[in-house]
């Protein structure tokens, strides 16, 4: 098999598997429109907000695999790329750009996590635990996103070296995609999570 058809199969299915969304089905099933629902967002943290904890489970659970069967599939089958950087990209690029729903998916954080974990399970876990760490700091998980995203460059650079230009592109997409984000953070206007938020609990407990 030649090394074009290797990349436009790794390309085509990789993008097609991340342009499914289970935001906008679990949404429509229940009659709503996730994309004018919450912050517009067709991603898990919209989904808890608008649909309560199991859709944002499932949500994260399908996302999450939309990134890590391309990548392990085709970094096992075509062994001798970059073949599983390659499909991470583009299940993550079907997932920000899905050919199924015009084109506006969502921030693509957890099929990108899904996609390092196909990639080097190290890289997701410390990408992981950066996430963790930011979020909890900043009650916000925005600001968890885009440290993680962030943090993928030198991990890459560090254990796949010959990923990072791949990973590269995601974290600037990532940052790009939560520009609405940064701009509430800037005016202090982004809401926290609200189970981080002891402001809230303790107004809605009436102390």
């Amino acid at each position: 098999m030649s090394l074009l058809v290797k990349n436009l199969i790794t390309i085509v299915i990789s993008y097609l598997v991340g342009s499914i969304s289970p935001a906008i089905i679990l949404g429509r099933a229940r009659g709503i429109d996730i994309k004018k629902e919450g912050s517009g967002n067709a991603g898990t943290t919209n989904v808890l907000r608008v649909m309560g904890g199991k859709a944002a489970i499932i949500t994260l659970a399908v996302d999450i695999l939309k990134g890590f069967l391309p990548a392990i599939i085709f970094g096992s089958v075509f062994a001798e790329g970059n073949y599983a950087a390659l499909a991470c990209l583009f299940a993550f690029w079907g997932h920000v750009f899905p050919v199924y729903y015009g084109f506006k998916g969502g921030k693509g954080v957890a099929v990108a996590f899904g996609g390092l974990l196909g990639l080097n399970w190290k890289i997701a876990l410390l990408c992981l635990l950066t996430v963790v760490v930011f979020t909890l700091i900043s009650k916000r998980m925005s600001v968890g996103s885009i440290a993680g995203a962030i943090s993928a460059i030198p991990y890459t650079l560090w254990l796949e070296p010959k990923a990072m230009p791949f990973i590269a592109v995601m974290a600037v997409i990532i940052v790009i995609m939560h520009r609405g984000n940064i701009k509430r953070l800037i005016n202090h206007e982004e809401p926290p999570l609200g189970f981080l938020d002891k402001n809230r609990k303790n107004k809605e407990e009436g102390k």
